[in-house]
């Protein structure tokens, strides 16, 4: 079922905040979000004052008794802050909606500093931040956005350790008094009619006549490299991860169904040719998968990922083998089948239902379009074959500069094989994780 988001979406507005509906048939519960275009790009301390509201009290109540007050409601919140965007969502049941949002908008706005949850907060990041950089995984994943990106990327761009340090309550809670006034989406599914919603989240909710200003997001753009390189993080263990990395063209909503089969033929899945060719047939790889990777929002650039895992003294040769295919598109027509065969069967399978519909709209609309784009997918991928896929993979991938990202152990391989590939630059924990 594809999604009409005109039919499936209903619209009014709250003062100057635009409210998206859907009604909930099923059962007596609801939720809400405010949705504020304000995020961690804005202001790098939202995740900090959002993490920190759940530890606080409103100066009247302790935080254990406002959780109880929630909880009493069959009712709860959480404020979930992204690099572009945040989200505020309260849910529970209908019967109790106007006695939760009433307790937490005067939780929020009342919300009171206290020193000691901070201090005790500052010492639990601390300790998450310890553990995250002896985590291969989280290692590898900045290393990735350290290529897309450079020195000054997403994945880096946080609170550093002095600024945590230096940070205090009221800081946080003056940030998080002021969220509502902020220009911000209202998001409602639940049993009330619209009419109903609109009339009484009005009494609860106050629309400020103009929205506070926020600072400029910072921005950061991929980049493409002019020839190929290496980054290397030594990590001590027996195997090698080594992500390709290759920053493409910016978002074209014409090449949607083509990626979309491109993806699942290449290296999608256990079926598709970078699994069967490394893993099954050579026996170089533990993991292994490539994908062409979408941006989230419409000027933005594809990145072109790989990705193999092996022992170390394998991974010259796992090496070879991803670059042969990343360079020469081999044609087997079985698999292109299946893999044209699964989207498909994916797509018709698919649901988006309930507040989800929302939410995929507004993906949708950072896109620049304004339909369900599946329907298009599903119509067109049916009609593609290995030539549409192998013209793809010739202008997009097959002779491009890729950085690769190495993740290993310093005695396991040897850096002047790597330093055939390109110029090779180590970077320490503190570059990668910005703290």
């Amino acid at each position: 079922k594809w999604i009409d988001y005109n039919k499936e979406i209903s619209r009014s507005k709250i003062g100057e905040a635009p409210v998206l509906y859907v009604q909930n048939k099923d059962n007596e519960l609801f939720r809400l979000h405010y949705r504020f275009d304000v995020g961690n790009f804005n202001n790098k301390y939202l995740s900090l004052a959002a993490n920190y509201l759940q530890y606080i009290g409103d100066g009247k109540n302790s935080a254990e008794e406002i959780t109880k007050q929630f909880y009493n409601l069959a009712c709860s919140f959480r404020i979930d802050a992204r690099t572009e965007y945040t989200t505020i969502t309260l849910s529970g049941l209908q019967e109790n909606f106007d006695k939760a949002v009433a307790l937490f908008e005067n939780f929020i706005r009342k919300c009171a500093p206290d020193e000691k949850a901070l201090e005790n907060l500052k010492l639990r990041i601390a300790k998450t931040r310890s553990d995250a950089k002896l985590n291969k995984t989280n290692i590898a994943r900045g290393l990735t956005t350290y290529a897309m990106y450079g020195e000054k990327n997403p994945f880096n761009y946080t609170v550093t350790t002095d600024e945590l340090k230096g940070v205090t309550a009221s800081q946080l809670t003056d940030l998080l008094h002021g969220m509502f006034r902020w220009k911000h989406s209202i998001i409602y599914y639940g049993p009330k009619t619209l009419p109903a919603f609109v009339a009484g989240l009005k009494k609860l909710h106050t629309i400020p006549a103009t929205f506070t200003p926020v600072p400029d997001a910072i921005k950061f753009e991929k980049k493409v490299p002019e020839k190929s390189n290496v980054l290397f993080t030594p990590y001590d263990m027996v195997q090698s991860e080594v992500t390709w990395v290759g920053n493409s063209m910016v978002y074209d909503p014409s090449k949607l169904s083509v990626v979309e089969l491109f993806n699942s033929y290449f290296g999608g899945d256990m079926g598709s040719v970078v699994f069967q060719t490394i893993r099954e047939s050579k026996a170089l790889a533990y993991s292994t998968y490539a994908f062409y990777y979408a941006p989230d929002k419409k000027n933005a650039r594809y990145s072109m990922l790989a990705y193999v895992g092996s022992q170390a003294d394998k991974m010259n040769d796992a090496l070879a083998a991803m670059n042969d295919l990343l360079k020469q598109l081999p044609k087997t027509e079985k698999v292109l089948d299946a893999a044209r065969e699964n989207i498909r069967k994916n797509l018709a399978s698919e649901r988006i239902t309930q507040d989800d519909i929302v939410f995929n709209y507004l993906a949708t609309q950072r896109l620049g379009l304004n339909t369900d784009y599946r329907k298009d997918i599903y119509e067109k991928v049916k009609s593609l074959t290995f030539d549409d896929i192998k013209k793809f993979h010739s202008e997009y991938i097959s002779g491009q500069n890729f950085t690769y990202c190495v993740v290993a152990s310093r005695d396991k391989i040897n850096l002047d094989d790597l330093k055939k590939i390109g110029e090779v630059k180590e970077l320490t924990l503190d570059e990668i994780f910005g703290y």
